[in-house]
């Protein structure tokens, strides 16, 4: 305010000067100048033109340079990658020359042949793709060449493949990859080049290259690459002479050297962009081209040149690079330079034609430029205060996700890092939905476009499911989602959009749900194509219907038992989903897939169903349309603008789906919508997947779980979670049945099921029926052996402190697993219950205050490797559940190796003091487990344990149970 207040107090002063001057002058400076306008506007013409020009000429030049510089990247790139790819193959041949001087000399006899040569290097040909084939050839001096040729059945023969003459040494190829089987027997000294380079080679000890020549077979440019082989080791500082006493043959084989250059350009970016040509210039008057044609058109005017080190220190090699086309016409300068100049005249016409009418308009004028400034300074305003509303509002929002950005980076629990990973999420979901009617804007003015990325659909469910997490626990309502095996892990859409519309659904059914459930369930629309009667066809865009599915129980056979207002997805269609089989036949598969065979989309059918209060019948046909509501009291009583289902339809319309529910009157409501999306490529998807997919931790493959639920479809929910963790489940209606079936599969050899892990709900703990169930796990004793108990794991999406500790006094693990489920979070919670680490560590850590020295092995083979003897060991703790191998077992093998170790000191006379006793030898063994029934015990003893101690364990315990065996003694080890 005070800055403007000045502004106009200058621009008042100033007119008040201008009118003083006008008094006492009556005409103004211009007037009186009146004959040097047109030579000012020539002027004003002249210097614009300059300045254009100069314009024009210094952004040619920042072209020019900046076109330089791109080419002398792209060159570099380009040459430091074939030099690291020619390095990598040079170092596999390397490789393969120290096997064969491992494997052919320092063997007696050798342990390689031709056929183990030939098979070896055609398996790891993938390793050398460049290279046409490798081939060894040895050493023969003039005086073995006889005994050579008889010992090998063939005569060393030269290149025009004639008997070689009599010379010094010959290298005659013995082993060969099979495509070279043409050069077996072949002298490589008898060519002058490759004599020089062989014999450089072994006086240097590193691989040389010939120069470039036409390959057999391929006709491209290419080189060979020569290794010596030693005989015997070299001293690390080894003379010349050594070296070539030392030498024992040669590995070479010939360089592809166009095919590397070739697959090289064609990974990078800008492959068509610049002419790339190697060259040989070891001399430089002549170079010699490897790669490229030199009289190709192309930008000469701007090379760059690139040295190439391929590790032969004797051949220089270089990387010249120029553009494909010569520069184009700098259209921007040009532009640019013109513009500014029409922009001068205009003002220089402006100026004259002002200057000429200026005491005429002088007024109008004035006028005009305090218009001008109040328009600018509401521009201005209105700008800053769209600047300011959103940086008001994001500031905060970045501080806060940045804040949990550094606090996941810190060491958190599995459940503080959810909420803090929740609440990530949440903020990432307000910024979007900042945007929300600026969307709605855009798709009215048809400038909203979707992205077409890959993305996990899976994952992005999860992340929507853990916004609404904790609303649905405060209100008791199941939220839970359910995709389908036959829906691909990634397609290709817009992921943002995509979660847009879910979080908009899920969000209308979590703000008008107060009991019962909401559920999204996600499958192929094909298998839903079923043939729909007149029925199914008033459901659709609001119908309503009056029968439902119901259990035996008097319940519906939903996720919560409430009836859903869609009887299309109730249990007896659902079940299809997890069917292996499906709706329809396989010929009906088949032909269906005939008939998409082409295609590279996938059309998936979204569900999000409800039992909440639903939509009154004379608003269903309003729904779809922005800012409506169902009546004037739901915006006060639930909030929201009444543009998010506008929004979504308007999204679903884009993704060429189509979107449609059902809804009932105080029974809930369904909303439905298609969508398509790209199929990921299958050459493509292992890669993608590696880096794309789920961080869902691998350690839980192989765990089987028993489900106790009495709801199928809840059932069918877990089911679907913990196999993405890659358990093996088996559901059960109550805990009776799953005791039996764990039982069967201790005892029967046909079914082999024993569960690792009993995850129960809520629901089916506190109801009568299976009170009592921990006794019967308890009982599992078949044939008088003692099994590893399951653990019991409780499943909730409420629980109070009462609930939590009973839970845990029934024999339930200390972690309740809170839904909504999510594979990420029962990884998490499987981890804290499985987790065996913890344990270690106290244990150690009890030890430790009493002065012993404690070492720890993650299991019984690693301890049993401990205690070979000889060892350093006054006790042992065993943990009776292992992986692998079980405490019981462990503790019978250590008694095992203690009694052949007493066997050899009596057989040897005596011992460590003298004397010969058997049992000298008797580590003393502590059980460690939570099981403190009889039976248990008794196993204990009978394995060869001498005592235990029960978990949680204390220090006393420890202490007195040690001090039964240490007397005499102070502790020492542990």
């Amino acid at each position: 305010m005070g800055l403007k207040m000045r502004k106009n107090h200058c621009h008042s002063v100033a007119l008040k000067v201008n009118e003083q001057m006008g008094t006492k002058i009556g005409y103004t400076f211009i007037q009186s100048n009146r004959a040097w306008l047109p030579k000012a506007l020539v002027l004003w013409i002249m210097g614009m033109a300059f300045i254009s020009m100069s314009i024009y000429r210094g952004m040619d030049e920042e072209n020019k340079i900046r076109r330089k510089e791109v080419l002398g990247s792209m060159c570099d790139q380009r040459a430091r990658m074939l030099q690291d790819q020619f390095n990598v193959t040079v170092n596999h041949v390397h490789a393969l020359t120290i096997l064969v001087s491992t494997f052919h000399y320092f063997k007696n006899p050798s342990a390689l042949d031709q056929d183990t040569f030939a098979e070896y290097t055609t398996r790891t040909a993938f390793e050398r793709p460049l290279l046409s084939g490798v081939a060894y050839a040895p050493r023969v001096v003039d005086a073995q060449r006889e005994q050579f040729e008889r010992q090998h059945g063939m005569t060393i023969t030269t290149m025009k493949s004639e008997p070689s003459p009599i010379r010094d040494e010959y290298a005659p190829v013995m082993f060969y990859q099979e495509p070279m089987s043409h050069v077996k027997s072949l002298d490589m000294m008898s060519g002058e080049e490759d004599r020089e380079n062989i014999l450089r080679a072994r006086a240097t000890g590193k691989a040389v290259l010939t120069r470039p020549f036409r390959l057999l077979g391929s006709h491209h440019l290419g080189v060979v690459l020569t290794f010596p082989v030693y005989k015997s080791k070299l001293p690390p500082r080894s003379t010349v002479e050594e070296r070539i006493k030392a030498t024992a043959g040669y590995i070479g084989g010939p360089f592809d050297v166009e095919s590397l250059v070739e697959n090289l350009l064609g990974q990078l970016a800008g492959n068509q962009a610049i002419l790339v040509n190697v060259y040989d210039i070891t001399n430089a008057s002549d170079p010699l081209i490897m790669y490229g044609d030199q009289n190709q058109d192309g930008d000469m005017s701007l090379l760059h040149e690139s040295e190439l080190d391929f590790g032969d220190s004797f051949r220089k090699h270089k990387m010249i690079c120029r553009y494909h086309q010569k520069a184009s016409t700098p259209w921007t300068a040009l532009t640019t330079a013109f513009f500014l100049f029409v922009i001068g005249l205009l003002v220089g016409y402006i100026l004259y034609g002002a200057a000429i009418h200026i005491v005429k308009v002088e007024d109008d004028f004035h006028k005009m430029q305090e218009l001008k400034v109040r328009a600018e300074a509401a521009d201005v305003a209105k700008s800053q205060f769209l600047a300011t509303v959103s940086h008001e509002i994001r500031t905060p929002m970045n501080g806060i996700l940045g804040m949990l950005a550094l606090l996941l980076d810190t060491d958190l629990s599995s459940t503080q890092r959810d909420y803090a990973q929740t609440a990530q999420i949440c903020g990432k979901a307000l910024i979007a939905l900042i945007n929300e009617v600026l969307d709605r804007a855009k798709i009215e003015a048809r400038k909203l476009e979707l992205e077409a990325v890959l993305f996990n659909l899976r994952a992005i469910l999860d992340d929507v499911l853990s916004l609404f997490s904790e609303k649905s626990r405060n209100k008791g309502i199941e939220l839970a989602v359910f995709v389908s095996d036959k829906v691909p892990e990634f397609v290709i859409g817009d992921p943002g959009r995509f979660r847009q519309i879910i979080t908009n659904l899920v969000g209308n059914s979590v703000k008008f749900t107060e009991r019962g459930h909401i559920f999204v369930k996600v499958h192929l629309a094909e298998r839903t194509m079923v043939k729909t009667d007149a029925k199914d066809e008033t459901l659709l865009n609001g119908g309503t219907e009056e029968g439902a599915c119901r259990s035996g129980t008097g319940q519906f056979n939903t996720l919560s038992g409430l009836e859903a207002a869609d009887g299309r997805n109730s249990w007896d269609k659902f079940k299809h989903l997890i069917d292996a089989e499906g709706f329809q036949s396989n010929a009906s598969i088949i032909n269906m897939m005939a008939s998409n065979g082409g295609s590279e989309d996938v059309t998936l059918m979204v569900c999000v169903e409800d039992t909440g209060i639903g939509i009154p019948l004379s608003a269903q046909e309003r729904v779809f349309m922005p800012f409506m509501q169902a009546d004037s009291s739901t915006s006060r009583h639930y909030g929201g603008t009444g543009i998010g289902l506008s929004i979504s339809k308007c999204l679903v319309e884009l993704m060429r789906g189509q979107i449609s529910f059902v809804s009932r009157p105080q029974v809930g409501s369904t909303f439905s919508f298609t969508a398509v999306f790209g199929k990921c490529k299958e050459y493509v998807f292992e890669d993608i997947k590696q880096s794309k997919s789920e961080d869902l931790p691998p350690g839980f493959k192989g765990l089987k779980a028993v489900v106790v639920d009495e709801k199928p479809v809840r059932a069918a929910v877990t089911q679907y979670h913990l196999n993405r963790l890659g358990i093996m489940v088996k559901m059960s209606s109550s805990i009776k049945d799953a005791s039996s079936t764990a039982k069967n599969g201790l005892t029967s050899s046909e079914d082999k099921f024993q569960p690792d892990i009993i995850l129960v709900e809520k629901d089916c703990w506190i109801s009568g029926e299976d009170s009592g169930f921990n006794a019967q796990l308890l009982d599992w004793k078949p044939n008088g052996h003692v099994f590893k108990l399951p653990k019991l794991i409780l499943l909730a999406t409420n629980i109070s402190k009462d609930e939590c500790d009973k839970a845990k006094a029934g024999g339930f693990a200390d972690t309740v697993i809170m839904k909504p489920l999510r594979a990420s979070m029962i990884a998490a919670c499987l981890q804290q219950v499985l987790s065996t680490e913890n344990k270690r560590q106290a244990g150690r850590g009890a030890l430790k205050k009493f002065g012993a020295t404690v070492e720890c092995a993650a299991s019984a083979k690693a301890a049993l490797d401990k205690l070979q003897s000889p060892h350093c060991f006054d006790a042992c703790f065993m943990d009776i559940q292992m992986p692998e191998m079980d405490g019981f077992e462990a503790t019978r093998r250590i008694r095992q190796m203690e009694s052949k170790a007493n066997e050899q000191m009596m057989n040897g006379g005596s011992s460590v003091d003298g004397t010969a006793k058997r049992d000298e030898l008797h580590l003393p063994i502590l059980a460690m487990t939570a099981d403190v029934i009889h039976a248990t015990f008794d196993e204990c003893l009978k394995c060869g344990m001498d005592g235990y101690v029960s978990k949680p364990f204390e220090e006393e315990n420890l202490y007195q149970e040690l001090a039964k065996f240490f007397k005499s003694k102070p502790l020492s080890g542990a």
